[in-house]
């Protein structure tokens, strides 16, 4: 059975970030559902993007994802942290040992008031370092089922940590060959 991934998205939520964790994950035939948390699956992203989501958040909430990423951008990642059901969510992905991801401002202002990086080492966009107890200045951060990243021009390592997470290293290393990505 393929893995399967939840992007949660709102209006604000960083579209060059957004687009590149969905189309990595796509990539590497992960089963990606993008989930709008408003009323309408039409979200205002950064820079002026309009994206249309698959679905509504509330009509995926009794599935089961192999992975929950969130991306950033700051209003998005605010209402992200401020959608109760996303974070209950997130809460019970914590606590089955499944994978969970932020990156940008979402770990910040969507997983750490939330208790939702306790006890892990995480990274961030710098503006934020400060909401963050163990911040470790590095472009992408993995600790135990925790993925975190700072911003848009870590996007593509991001992703590429989320394919290794849910796919292994050969398929990262396919997917990064075949974007010509330079890095490991």
């Amino acid at each position: 059975m393929p893995m399967n991934a939840l992007i949660p998205v709102a209006d604000g939520s960083e579209s060059l970030e957004t687009v590149t964790i969905v189309n990595l994950l796509r990539r590497a035939d992960v089963a990606v559902t993008v989930a709008s948390i408003g009323s309408d699956r039409t979200i205002n992203a950064t820079r002026g993007l309009v994206l249309v989501a698959d679905a509504r958040l509330e009509a995926v909430l009794d599935q089961s994802f192999d992975l929950i990423a969130l991306p950033g951008g700051e209003a998005g990642a605010r209402a992200l942290g401020a959608c109760m059901p996303l974070i209950e969510k997130l809460k019970a992905q914590r606590r089955a040992h499944r994978w969970y991801a932020g990156i940008c401002a979402a770990p910040a202002l969507a997983l750490s008031p939330h208790g939702l990086l306790d006890g892990k080492q995480a990274t961030c966009y710098p503006a934020f370092r400060d909401a963050l107890l163990h911040y470790v200045n590095r472009p992408v951060v993995v600790d135990g089922h925790c993925i975190t990243s700072q911003g848009p021009a870590t996007a593509v390592a991001f992703g590429l940590q989320l394919i290794e997470a849910l796919c292994g290293t050969a398929r990262r290393r396919q997917v990064a060959e075949a974007l010509l990505y330079p890095g490991p």
